[in-house]
């Protein structure tokens, strides 16, 4: 048994704390290698007089603190005389170890104010940081951000759905912003945050310059957009990508029936519109369109009319059977919508627009990670159809 574990056993029986255990040898530890580092780069042990006929030899040392989960490490970083010696034991300038910083963009992630951060830090490390110091060790995420924006994407999408939540910025005053977010599903069933933009408001003319970055980074194919219905919103998506499919979310509608009808129609009129893209097949969903429109038309004339008149209520019959249900309407990025105003509930405003760009780049970044080997449910079935698909858009002879 060597002293280190001597020390935990006895420690252990004696009821006390062990983190002063691990700390006191992780501070012993980490001088032993600064002395043994000045050691190799002199190439003469202490105390040898070899050092003074080199040209070079030890010139005392300056004192470091280094913050660590296990408390304050008090470091002595050696110097040679001729000040041409650079340890690599601990970082320069750093004042903390990894686990802190980590900690600290853990909490960002989570939606925790900076204020909020700096007095958690200050309860489980034992030291005070100020919300600024706690904000600069979050402009780590800021490399990210760059990166995220231009990085090449996958050629083909079998879909993608484009969706604008809202958040609050200061600009001078505060505001909510559109935040506008583009998650596509490759071939392989796989998903990802492709692209965002924040603009003051939503406009179908964001949204063709949001889908225009996408073909410049190497999007040359998707299949079919989804989107809550904007107006405009096909007329963008078909002048970037013309040979796209559009479909409306199927959910929204409903949403917009419930609103234009009399509150006691509103269960029995969006139960039978549920019947459109529950139907079995396309035909039956277009006999089942001209049904409803035929019980609700004298009533609701209006709804009806612009029912009938709307060209992309049914265009996902036309994709395998298998994924219909992920793609009549745009829940899938909705929910991750949601899951970021969760995030940003205890935020009352971002400060600026880069502090809510890193804050976004983080949730994508973890999204992108956790769906990037995960097949979206009936995308596995359906992979053959979807190949076949994307060889009819390249030749549509076939």
């Amino acid at each position: 048994m060597n002293q280190f574990t001597t020390k935990i056993v006895d420690a252990l029986v004696k009821k006390q704390d062990i983190t002063e255990v691990f700390r006191s040898h992780l501070e012993i530890a980490i001088n032993s290698l600064l002395a043994t580092e000045l050691t190799e780069f002199l190439d003469y042990e202490k105390y040898e007089r070899i050092g003074f006929n080199s040209g070079n030899s030890r010139n005392g040392s300056y004192s470091r603190t280094l913050h660590t989960e296990y408390g304050d490490l008090a470091i002595q970083i050696p110097r040679d005389r001729n000040g041409e010696f650079k340890q690599q034991t601990v970082a320069p300038y750093k004042r903390s170890n990894d686990t802190l910083e980590n900690t600290v963009i853990h909490l960002f992630k989570k939606g925790i104010t900076m204020a909020e951060i700096a007095h958690l830090i200050e309860k489980m490390y034992g030291h005070h940081y100020t919300p600024q110091t706690i904000s600069n060790m979050t402009k780590a995420v800021s490399e990210n951000v760059k990166a995220f924006q231009n990085r090449p994407l996958h050629n083909r999408y079998v879909c993608v759905y484009l969706d604008a939540t809202y958040l609050a910025v200061r600009r001078d005053t505060v505001s909510k912003e559109a935040v506008y977010i583009a998650v596509g599903i490759r071939e392989d069933g796989s998903k990802e945050v492709l692209a965002y933009t924040i603009a003051p408001t939503e406009s179908a003319y964001n949204w063709q310059e949001l889908l225009e970055e996408l073909k410049e980074r190497g999007v040359e194919d998707v299949l079919l957009f989804v989107s809550d219905g904007l107006k405009g919103m096909s007329g963008t998506v078909f002048n970037v990508f013309p040979k796209a499919k559009y479909q409306v979310c199927l959910v929204h509608v409903g949403r917009n029936i419930a609103h234009k009808v009399r509150v006691e129609d509103r269960q029995e009129i969006c139960e039978d519109f549920k019947t459109i893209h529950q139907a079995t097949d396309a035909e039956s969903a277009q006999t089942a369109l001209q049904t409803f429109c035929d019980k609700w038309g004298k009533s609701y004339k209006k709804v009806t009319q612009g029912l009938l008149e709307n060209p992309y209520l049914l265009t996902f019959y036309q994709f395998p059977k298998d994924i219909w249900r992920s793609i009549y309407s745009t829940n899938l990025i909705e929910s991750f919508n949601k899951q970021i105003k969760k995030y940003t509930k205890r935020k009352e405003q971002f400060p600026n627009e880069e502090s809510l760009e890193r804050f976004l780049v983080t949730q994508f970044e973890d999204y992108n990670e956790r769906f990037a080997t995960r097949c979206h449910i009936g995308f596995n079935k359906a992979r053959a159809a979807l190949a076949e698909m994307f060889e009819e858009l390249q030749d549509p002879a076939k």
